[in-house]
């Protein structure tokens, strides 16, 4: 698993900014509102954004498009063995 950056400047945003986690696990101080507009921002981003990088990656640098499949479906996984 790739280190917890947290905290630290120049990192970068994956699926989620630090607010949408912050929103959707009911850590923040959100309203149901705020937390649905993040549930919907990262939604677009998973439907839009990621098959566009996806396509992106397999074309130009398969390696990287691996790499992501791994973390991806690590989680799958980890599921089937609680199972």
């Amino acid at each position: 698993m790739p280190p917890n950056n947290s905290g630290q400047m120049g990192r970068y945003r994956a699926l989620m900014t630090d607010t949408d986690r912050e929103y959707i696990s009911g850590e923040g101080d959100a309203t149901e509102h705020q937390r649905q507009q993040s549930v919907t921002r990262v939604r677009s981003r998973i439907q839009d954004e990621i098959p566009r990088d996806i396509e992106i990656l397999r074309e130009h640098r398969p390696d990287l498009l691996e790499e992501l499949r791994d973390v991806v479906c690590e989680g799958e996984k980890d599921d089937a063995e609680q199972d």
